[in-house]
């Protein structure tokens, strides 16, 4: 009697996870189409360094949690405007973006590869530093 009930056991068991089987093969399909779709999206990494030149201002330039886009806020004295410039390792003009005191943008479609970058504030410049997307 007791065999019996193990076997039986052994059967549910089986039949349960012959269930859901298909289930994990469409979950692993989904995830497998996701990753195809957005190659560029799954290992990229953003890494940043940079120099201060000003200590009056607070420039933040920091990546996403997945590295898909690139943050730039600034903070300093009110009523100032803060121009930020990418350029590749040519010296060729990728991106510019300018914002206010206090307010943060984001910069994203960037091609792998090494970038430089400078923060100007009134023609001074106040911070510069590279830029490696992978």
């Amino acid at each position: 009697m007791k065999k019996t009930k193990t076997i039986r056991t052994i059967y549910l068991k089986q039949q349960f996870l012959y269930c859901l089987l298909p289930l994990v093969v469409l979950l692993l399909c989904q995830a497998s189409a996701t990753a195809a779709n957005h190659p560029s999206k799954v290992n990229d990494t953003i890494v940043i360094n940079k120099s201060q030149t000003s200590k009056k201002y607070k420039i933040r330039i920091y990546p996403s949690a997945t590295n898909e886009v690139l943050f730039f806020t600034a903070s300093g004295e009110s009523g100032k405007v803060y121009q930020l410039y990418v350029f590749d390792m040519d010296g060729k003009l990728v991106k510019q973006t300018q914002i206010h005191n206090k307010e943060t943008t984001l910069l994203a479609n960037f091609v792998k590869g090494n970038y430089m970058f400078d923060v100007f504030s009134d023609d001074e410049k106040i911070e510069n530093g590279t830029l490696v997307v992978r």
